[in-house]
């Protein structure tokens, strides 16, 4: 249990049997009346976000979340199999809880796993991953109608914008949480 004067950015509430991650608060004190914490929350099972405020000093239950690394092994009917990298055992975790992370996820890929009461939460994938470009149209030179780039699809499935010069079997860092181009891998 903590008050709001405790709050941090990603500290994980549970408001109403519901897990929140704070994204961002701040605390206001106005010439009149009582001070007040207006927060910004984001629900870690679906995703909304919403804006709630709190009066200064109030208790709120803070979640205790568990970040273990685990090592993607492999998909199969169940879901994705991850192994826990200091207990060496293996979970199951459904589809939807990986979610889209599920497209950039490469077999013995470390990731984290967030866990309350024994429940995977979410899949906490690095910031870039570097994947093989499987297909690719060849880019002629100097066609810039498409403001120098073109569709790419990679190892995993998704389809990503790459510039005219990247070939076919090149390995390109691709941003885990916009999907973007970044370069070429080393």
């Amino acid at each position: 249990m903590a008050t709001t004067n405790d709050l941090k950015n990603g500290m994980t509430l549970d408001l109403d049997g519901q897990l929140w991650n704070v994204v961002e608060f701040q605390h206001v004190k106005p010439g009149k009346g009582p001070a007040f914490v207006r927060t910004k929350l984001k629900n870690v099972l679906s995703g909304k976000v919403v804006e709630k405020t709190f009066n200064a000093g109030v208790k709120v239950e803070v979640a205790i979340l568990e970040k273990r690394e685990m090592q993607y092994l492999y998909r199969d009917a169940t879901g994705y199999v991850f192994m826990d990298n200091t207990t060496y055992d293996q979970i199951s975790i459904f589809e939807e809880t990986v979610g889209e992370s599920s497209n950039y996820l490469l077999e013995n890929m470390e990731v984290i796993v967030a866990i309350h009461e024994g429940n995977p939460l979410y899949v906490e994938l690095p910031p870039s991953v570097p994947l093989k470009i499987t297909y690719t149209e060849p880019g002629l030179q100097g066609d810039r109608s498409s403001a120098g780039s073109k569709p790419a699809t990679v190892e995993t499935g998704i389809t990503i914008q790459v510039p005219l010069f990247i070939k076919q079997d090149e390995v390109v860092l691709v941003d885990t949480r916009t999907g973007d181009y970044l370069g070429r891998a080393n």
